[in-house]
């Protein structure tokens, strides 16, 4: 039986995928959850953050713990976990979100230890543009994503919010967790990480059609997507497709950019098909 590794987009750990990978068990399916090079327990908070009385402009304006995390590096790390977790077997990688662009580069670099990969509302950048470039396009027109950033990436080194915010709890909700009944999501909001790192969707790289390409793919689109929307997931699909032996198996989901948590049993319904 193959392993499946569930990794998690910006902001989020592990922790995000417990409801599917209870879905899995019931299946007999065993799962590991990964936190991105950066994220989950690797996600160092700036110590503004906890700074009482609470800085704002100093918040905003701090150096990013995680700005030496690359979408390399991030690959890298990736690769190392999925050769401990395979034992030298493939697995079935499921990647959500800016995970979407450290899984490809993951499996150009390494595609045997890919039996198959999962894209979830994830970008999936494989046209040598970064991913970053693709939050901007016309096709991610609506996105709430870019609202909630807290100072200059670019300077900073990474993507930053402020999940302790009160005021910009409902936005956060809203972007991520719509569907989300709201208790999940409040305690969701409560674990968020404040930084992710820029590197990983400022970086471009190339893919290729005997490396990549040959990876089987799945990409669950996300209808009701207010972080990456349902036009971009859609051009995402067609710029695999180019580069890839087969089509992309396209499932679609009516739900928000967080099917994880508001609808584990289809989620993981759509997983165990392919593994």
């Amino acid at each position: 039986m193959r392993n499946t590794v569930l990794i998690p987009g910006f902001w989020h750990g592990a922790w995000s995928w417990s409801l599917v990978a209870e879905q899995l068990a019931a299946r007999n399916l065993a799962s590991v959850a990964l936190d991105l090079e950066g994220q989950g327990l690797e996600g160092v908070s700036p110590a503004g953050r906890w700074g009482r009385p609470f800085d704002a402009g100093a918040f905003a304006q701090e150096p990013s713990p995680a700005a030496a995390v690359t979408v390399t590096s991030a690959a890298g790390s990736l690769i190392r976990r999925l050769r401990l977790i395979g034992d030298g077997e493939p697995c079935v990688v499921v990647a959500h979100s800016m995970a979407g662009v450290v899984a490809t580069l993951a499996a150009e670099l390494e595609p045997a230890l890919f039996a198959h990969l999962v894209y979830v509302a994830a970008l999936a950048p494989v046209s040598g543009v970064p991913a970053g470039a693709y939050v901007g396009s016309e096709e991610n027109a609506g996105e709430l994503g870019t609202g909630l950033l807290q100072g200059d990436p670019a300077a900073i080194g990474a993507s930053r919010i402020d999940p302790g915010d009160p005021a910009g709890q409902a936005a956060i909700r809203e972007a991520f967790y719509a569907d989300v009944d709201p208790i999940t999501a409040g305690a969701a909001i409560g674990l968020l990480n404040t930084d992710a790192p820029v590197g990983i969707a400022a970086e471009a790289f190339a893919v290729t059609p005997q490396r990549f390409g040959s990876v089987p793919h799945t990409y669950v689109t996300c209808a009701q997507d207010n972080m990456i929307r349902l036009p971009l997931q859609e051009r995402f699909v067609r710029e695999i497709d180019a580069v890839s032996a087969r089509p992309t198996t396209v499932v679609p989901l009516d739900t928000s950019h967080s099917p994880f948590l508001s609808r584990p049993e289809a989620l993981a319904g759509v997983i165990a098909g392919v593994g």
